[in-house]
């Protein structure tokens, strides 16, 4: 569908029609390969949805898989078209329906570079929701017996290692919950009825960490409780824990995956753009 009255000669007719044809399938393909980025992105944020508390990031791979699904279809039909642009009995059965072609592919192209600004654009609402499900997450992560929280404790060890982070913000966020359950606790302990004791709230706290911020690379035993005592040179050692936070780990993470699939997003919209232009 042009814009101006164009002619050409058979010739070029099946030249455009070839070159047009090999657009709409490669078109067709970049639509499968955004479906696909679509389903792997909502499979990630699914699969940590204890740690994501906001479902308004979902808009990301929810409307990519929309897009890419919608341009397969429309440029399969495209190219049917196509192939029959050439053929006089054929073609003209296909005229009443270029306009809404037309309509629906600038509709969802238009939808496409949407997704793409939005999937740099998500960083701050991912980042606000994994602060506050984070948070939750150690607050809640001694409580294995309260319905909901059951596997707090094992998303958060499992998170801690596999992303190689600790805490929130950094391991110091440890510090100020209570992460050992009572159940643990000898009471009859002199040290742990003092440190009760000294705690407005009536918490256990230690300057300690879970073993799931042990760093297995550190060339010494994990030393996971006493962190701030002499037990290191903090002149010249470093710890051997996981210093970083695990949001700003998740954070890059997520990040990193929606601008490789925001780059691959925005090369299918120029060749949508493109083979939209010619038709």
């Amino acid at each position: 569908m042009v814009v101006g009255k164009m002619k050409f000669t058979f010739q070029k007719r099946v030249k455009l029609a070839q070159g047009l044809w090999l657009l709409l399938w490669l078109a067709t393909l970049g639509g499968a390969v955004t479906f696909t980025l679509g389903c792997f992105l909502k499979t990630e944020l699914r699969r940590r949805g204890e740690v994501l508390d906001n479902t308004d990031i979902h808009c990301v791979p929810n409307t990519l898989m929309i897009v890419g699904l919608a341009s397969m279809v429309i440029n399969y039909f495209a190219s049917r078209i196509c192939q029959d642009a050439l053929d006089p009995g054929c073609f003209p059965r296909w005229k009443t329906f270029l306009k809404p072609y037309f309509v629906c592919s600038v509709f969802f192209t238009t939808l496409m570079l949407i997704s793409v600004i939005l999937s740099y654009a998500m960083k701050g609402s991912l980042e606000t929701s994994l602060k506050i499900s984070l948070e939750n997450g150690i607050r809640f992560y001694e409580d294995t017996d309260t319905p909901g929280c059951c596997f707090q404790k094992q998303t958060i060890d499992h998170l801690q290692m596999e992303f190689q982070c600790s805490g929130n913000n950094d391991y110091k966020d440890w510090f100020e919950v209570q992460w050992i359950s009572n159940r643990n606790l000898d009471f009859r302990s002199k040290e742990v009825k003092d440190r009760i004791k000294s705690n407005v709230d009536g918490r256990y706290l230690v300057d300690g960490v879970p073993f799931s911020c042990c760093n297995p690379s550190s060339p010494r035993p994990c030393i996971q409780y006493k962190i701030t005592n002499n037990n290191y040179d903090h002149q010249t050692e470093e710890l051997n824990i996981f210093i970083h936070g695990c949001r700003e780990a998740l954070v890059n993470y997520y990040m990193g995956l929606m601008n490789t699939f925001g780059a691959v997003v925005l090369s299918v919209f120029l060749l949508q753009v493109l083979h939209t232009a010619l038709v």
